[in-house]
């Protein structure tokens, strides 16, 4: 699909951010692996997470979905029955590498696969310490999808510092110790998505400057019972998109705000945007926020690489918001953008060069030359078949002066399958 967007003269009204894709992953796997019956509302809709779901059909978990809401009946960690297929995740990281560490641990002898684009993805930074633990599991190449897992002779304690920081990461690990009887430890020196810990309620303290978060078999699951919250990532876009169009206001109710996840909110207010959050509130665990945004002139920021974890897949849309900002931004230690769902790095350099921004392509970032008058060619840009290269075009194009294309379009409904109902909206009010 080939998606027009006109820049149009205003961009008000209100968007409620779509679910959290990250907490809906996990609170269905964690909802399986209970003994208990979970029902999650505001489950998210998008591809994703739904690859989750069909992926915990296949291994005997009971699900009801009636469109948001979705009831499953968890089966515990012993329940869990060998699939007659493979597990299709589709182009889901989060869903192939947060059940290896399930099913790894568990011993569930299983193929999981992907499309193409997840399986040209590197999947060894998970089968290392899950071979460390003891589990039986192998990719093509040693590292790619289709990933094989095989029975374990039980697990053994492994203390495993992060090499990087990744929730992904992380989760596999502390997903597989849910299954040894003895605690499994992860050093994570630097915080990354702290959403597992939280929802299953796990052990943790300071070591340092980093912290020790622990899982073994004496962890207690709990039922999921809760509403989730709205997709911080997604709600960046709109926060970019309000911040760089001339009298543009917009709303965002019920945003996600977990401090590990909303460092853009932070640089964006560094840069200079302006916000009104209100309505602060806790979702189960969760905290959230209703935000309003309105056009703010911004100067350019060098990011901190400390940041990047936090902000990993804002990063493309911040890289919008450095277009108009004054003067020249850098972004580096950045490097794990390569290996998304494309070289993100990449493609972002060349969509805004495409737009006729003046910038240079690092090793782990980018440097970018801002301008408060700059105005975007019109221009047709590739997706990648990338969600978040989609969006971020879009909202670049939103301050172009004639019509512009989005190829591939429809990618969006990876993470934000109303997003181009909500511009339109937007544009409309």
């Amino acid at each position: 699909m080939i998606k027009k967007v006109q820049p149009g003269t205003k961009l008000s009204g209100t968007v409620t951010a779509p679910p959290d894709k990250s907490i809906s992953h996990r609170s269905a796997l964690f909802a399986a692996l209970s003994r208990e019956v979970s029902v999650i509302e505001n489950f998210s809709e998008a591809a994703d997470p739904q690859s989750t779901l069909n992926c915990l059909t296949l291994l005997g978990v009971e699900i009801d979905r009636n469109g948001r809401s979705v009831r499953i009946r968890g089966v515990g960690r012993d329940g869990f029955q060998t699939p007659l297929k493979p597990l299709d995740c589709g182009n889901s990281g989060t869903t192939m590498r947060l059940l290896s560490g399930i099913v790894a641990g568990a011993g569930i002898e299983c193929r999981l696969t992907g499309d193409a684009s997840l399986s040209s993805r590197t999947m060894k930074r998970i089968m290392d310490p899950l071979k460390q633990m003891g589990c039986t599991i192998d990719g093509k190449d040693g590292e790619y999808a289709p990933i094989h897992i095989g029975k374990n002779q039980g697990l053994r304690p492994l203390r495993y510092p992060l090499p990087i920081p990744s929730a992904q990461l992380k989760s596999c690990v502390l997903l597989a110790g849910l299954f040894s009887d003895d605690p499994v430890e992860v050093v994570e020196p630097i915080p990354s998505r702290d959403h597992t810990e939280r929802l299953l309620e796990l052990d943790s303290e300071a070591f340092g400057t980093a912290k020790v978060i622990r899982s073994s078999r004496s962890d207690v699951i709990p039922a999921q019972n809760y509403e989730v919250p709205g997709d911080f990532s997604a709600a960046a876009f709109w926060m970019v998109g309000g911040t760089i169009f001339p009298g543009a206001e917009i709303r965002i109710s019920n945003t996600g705000m977990n401090p590990t996840r909303n460092a853009a909110y932070h640089i964006l207010e560094q840069m200079g945007a302006e916000f009104e959050r209100t309505n602060d509130r806790f979702a189960q665990k969760e905290p959230v926020s209703d935000l309003t945004v309105t056009s703010s002139a911004l100067r350019a920021i060098e990011l901190d690489p400390a940041l990047v974890p936090n902000c990993i897949d804002e990063l493309p849309v911040l890289m919008v918001a450095m277009c108009f900002a004054e003067g020249r931004s850098v972004i580096s230690g950045a490097s794990e953008l390569r290996h998304k769902e494309t070289d993100r790095l990449a493609a972002m350099h060349e969509i805004l060069t495409l737009a006729g921004a003046k910038t240079e392509l690092k090793e782990d970032g980018i440097i970018i030359y801002g301008n408060p008058d700059f105005e975007p060619l019109a221009a047709r840009y590739p997706s990648f078949h990338d969600h978040r290269m989609a969006m971020a075009s879009a909202i670049l194009a939103l301050r172009s002066k004639g019509s512009s294309e989005i190829v591939d379009a429809e990618c969006t409904a990876i993470s934000y399958p109303h997003f181009w109902q909500d511009l339109s909206a937007l544009q409309e009010n």
